[in-house]
């Protein structure tokens, strides 16, 4: 069967998807549009996305990807920082009033008035230039930056990663996520790259992405944690549904950390477990969980390497955390600086800022953030202590406040559909933690709250726990002083 691209509105085969697009970059051609120029794409997922992306991509152009939901005035500085050209937007984009953008709409409208000029989509002069890709960390912790990447590496760096999960011609991939982000946009190109069908979901209502899942014969899912726990939300209200996922042979995770918790349950409801990653926007796609081995984020991609160092930038054994290093030749170019140029990076070593370890037959075990706080003499990685109480089946953010007399509050916040009383859940905690880590305080979310990239976003409990002023008495739990 001929592979195609699937949406909620439309079906096209590859073939005529090429075609459209084909059109589309004849129309931005004609609007100017060509070798090396920045064009800002703000828009959200849908099948004229992704072939104005490959238009642009076709045409050579330094394309720089918003998020639809980015606000007006982080947008406006985005545009004057990249040195935009063009803007291109959907109808839902926000943009400042000075900016006239052009909708997507309006190339769609006249691309069919035109006939192809070209048979064949070609990214190579696109792959040539060190700013083909101008993307943006999440800014979960710190500011969003402006992240260059070449073309070819980046190409390169999907290549390994179709060939090490194993993508073939026949797979149908539902990507429940943004198309603005590394993770996203990865499965949207994998599926050119392989030539294998694309179902174009709504990632945010995940009732509808079933539907479309089971009548697209979905084989691959790739989602964030929290999508995985909505979809299992989702069939407990309406079994049904579980059967839309019967063809699937691989359930895929990533941005965001896997609780083991989530897995058993996916083991437990469909036989297959979810299959943890780990990459990053700067370093691209690294490692993997297959259905081979399911280990924790599984083994590196050829032709990379991960090292793990101590604070003396020493290698250490199996089994001993530390610092992940990444050896890769798909690193990004550099960071996009305020008047549009580009500051590089070193493109052999790429320091993530991350802990975690190898196990004796090199598998990765990621985590967290390097980011410690100190509390009563003891030094804590706020990430580590979330992993103990994962282990312990406490889903839990940890958010450190400064405190004089300590030197750190930890507020807990705990997800929990079930709103059980944060009693229990501080019970559970202490039953798990030692002393030192415990919470101060401890709220009970039904979800955490996400960022746009779908993880947990950590800025907003912050801010929750602030408001929330200093540890209430009834929530404070007795620490050694």
């Amino acid at each position: 069967m001929a592979a195609k691209i699937f949406a909620e509105n439309s079906v096209v085969t590859l073939e005529e998807f090429e075609h459209d697009t084909l059109r589309i970059a004849q129309v931005l051609r004609e609007q100017g549009v060509g070798l090396g120029d920045r064009v800002v794409l703000k828009a959200g997922n849908s099948i004229s996305y992704v072939s104005v992306l490959f238009a642009l991509m076709h045409l050579g152009a330094s394309v720089v990807l918003v998020d639809q939901q980015e606000k007006q005035e982080a947008t406006g500085s985005i545009i004057q920082r990249a040195g935009a050209k063009v803007v291109l937007v959907d109808a839902d984009a926000q943009v400042p009033a000075y900016v006239e953008p052009v909708y997507l709409y309006e190339l769609l409208a006249a691309a069919p008035d035109l006939a192809a000029t070209e048979s064949r989509l070609s990214f190579d002069a696109w792959c040539d230039l060190d700013d083909s890709l101008i993307m943006w960390s999440s800014g979960s912790t710190g500011e969003p930056k402006g992240i260059a990447k070449n073309g070819g590496r980046f190409l390169k760096n999907l290549e390994r990663n179709a060939h090490h999960m194993g993508h073939e011609s026949d797979d149908v991939l539902l990507p429940l996520l943004p198309f603005s982000h590394q993770y996203g946009l990865s499965m949207v190109l994998i599926a050119w790259l392989a030539q294998c069908s694309l179902v174009i979901a709504p990632y945010r209502r995940a009732d509808r992405a079933l539907r479309m899942a089971g009548l697209s014969g979905v084989t691959v899912v790739d989602a964030t944690p929290s999508t995985y726990r909505s979809i299992l939300t989702i069939i407990k209200q309406n079994p049904a549904l579980a059967d839309s996922l019967g063809t699937v042979r691989m359930f895929c995770s990533g941005a965001a950390p896997l609780d083991q918790a989530l897995t058993d349950l996916y083991v437990e409801r469909f036989g297959s477990p979810l299959l943890d990653s780990y990459g990053s926007t700067e370093a691209g796609n690294v490692s993997f969980a297959t259905v081979e081995n399911p280990v924790s984020c599984g083994q590196v991609m050829e032709g990379l390497r991960i090292r793990v160092v101590d604070d003396e930038e020493q290698e250490v054994a199996a089994g001993v955390v530390g610092e992940l290093l990444i050896e890769t030749p798909d690193v990004m170019v550099g960071y996009l600086t305020d008047d549009g140029g580009i500051d590089p990076v070193d493109q052999h070593v790429f320091r993530t800022g991350d802990l975690g370890y190898l196990d004796p037959a090199g598998n990765l075990f990621v985590l967290g953030r390097k980011f410690a706080v100190h509390r009563m003499g003891y030094t804590l990685y706020p990430e580590l202590i979330e992993r103990k109480a994962a282990a312990g089946g406490c889903s839990v953010r940890v958010i450190p406040l400064p405190d004089e007399r300590r030197g750190s509050q930890l507020v807990f916040f705990v997800e929990d559909e079930q709103l059980r009383e944060a009693g229990h859940w501080r019970q559970a905690l202490c039953d798990l933690l030692p002393a030192y880590e415990q919470p101060n305080r401890v709220v009970v979310l039904e979800q955490f709250p996400l960022n746009r990239n779908g993880k947990p976003d950590k800025r907003r409990m912050e801010a929750l726990a602030l408001a929330d002023g200093r540890a209430r008495p009834e929530d404070a739990v007795p620490v050694p002083s």
